[in-house]
């Protein structure tokens, strides 16, 4: 998906992928290991997180790749990578939220869990953040 998220008016790149050992492949392609999941709770040391193992089987090694662009070129000239860990999902979207009277772009998560929780990722300006928004109303 493209969208500018963190509002400097460049596009950049979402996409869902599997990885198997992120901290391990952080060097090589240049990207920073993020955890906002465990972080909002916490502890988001991706060190330490991830190394944690999913219940689920098809959501282990989940990730999702935010590429922030610069230029007139967006993504394809990366300014920042970020890999985002620990986001157990089976629906991922992006689309416009209101936070503080303020539009910005958020990444919206339907999480692979029992209740089927909605979450939202969004850039505050410095980090990726974690933000649980309830239940779906799917049923």
């Amino acid at each position: 998906m493209l969208a500018d998220m963190n509002g400097d008016g460049v596009e950049d790149l979402v996409l869902a992928a599997h990885c198997s050992n992120p901290m391990a492949d952080q060097t090589e392609h240049e990207f920073t290991v993020v955890d906002p999941y465990y972080t909002f709770y916490g502890y988001g040391d991706p060190k330490i997180t991830s190394g944690f193992i999913s219940e689920d089987p098809n959501s282990k090694g989940l990730v999702v790749l935010i590429i922030h662009g610069q230029g007139s070129e967006g993504w394809h000239s990366p300014k920042e990578k970020f890999l985002l860990i620990n986001l157990a999902f089976k629906d991922i979207s992006v689309k416009k939220m209101t936070l503080k009277k303020k539009k910005i772009m958020a990444i919206y998560t339907q999480e692979a869990d029992a209740n089927q929780s909605v979450a939202a990722i969004f850039w505050d300006g410095k980090k990726y953040k974690y933000l649980p928004l309830g239940s779906s109303l799917e049923e």
